[in-house]
């Protein structure tokens, strides 16, 4: 490595996605992942500094292992979900249907409109149109999904 640590990270800013990718391919030997420009950047900048300076101590990994398992009970599918694939608690989701304004507020356990809980997305699309809707195209957050 010629350029700096700091040299490196900062580049990383600066650099196109497919710039990040061969990056990436490099540092990893593998093939990027399809996520986010901005989760690129932090892996990367978090394996620049890794080869430059070590990883965790295996007594943090440890560490970290033991709390993974005591929020999530060692249930595979839970750890292996990825936290940004819902939207953060707070947000509102709002959407016209017929002309009338309908707003949903993302909760830590669900969601919440028209002050009743619900566990999906769906449930709500339904109830406000009365028919069959996957929530994630319903309330527009699939087409992000795939954009990032």
């Amino acid at each position: 490595m010629t350029d700096t640590v700091l040299t490196q990270l900062a580049a990383l800013k600066a650099a196109p996605t497919p710039k990040l990718k061969e990056e990436w391919r490099k540092l990893f030997e593998t093939e990027p992942p399809p996520y986010n420009r901005r989760f690129l950047e932090s892996r990367l900048a978090y394996r620049i500094q890794e080869l430059a300076y070590g990883g965790l101590k295996p007594e943090t990994i440890t560490r970290l292992e033991a709390l993974g398992e005591q929020l999530d009970g060692g249930n595979i599918t839970i750890r292996k979900t990825r936290a940004d694939e819902r939207p953060i608690a707070g947000t509102r989701l709002i959407r016209e249907w017929q002309g009338v304004e309908h707003t949903v507020t993302v909760m830590k356990d669900g969601y919440e409109w028209q002050g009743r809980p619900y566990k999906s997305l769906s449930a709500i699309a339904r109830a406000i149109t009365g028919t069959r809707w996957n929530g994630w195209v319903y309330f527009g957050l699939k087409n992000m999904k795939a954009r990032t």
